[in-house]
């Protein structure tokens, strides 16, 4: 999917993100608003992932939504 698209129908696909990733808050994901390396950063953060596997993780779930 499109980042453009993911940007556009964010509030739609928030709460697959947050199901999938229930660390992390609702404003966490409100102000990722589809931004794949701000996800990827917090992902990081809360589960002391390295960037690479964060990375993966986003466009997994990215890949999903096709």
């Amino acid at each position: 999917m499109n980042k453009d698209i993911i940007s556009g129908k964010w509030t739609q696909l928030k709460g697959k993100a947050q199901a999938k990733w229930g660390d992390l808050t609702d404003d966490v994901f409100d102000v990722a608003a589809g931004d794949s390396k701000y996800l990827a950063g917090k992902l990081q953060e809360k589960y002391g992932w390295e960037r690479d596997r964060a990375e993966k993780e986003v466009r997994e779930f990215e890949k999903t939504l096709d």
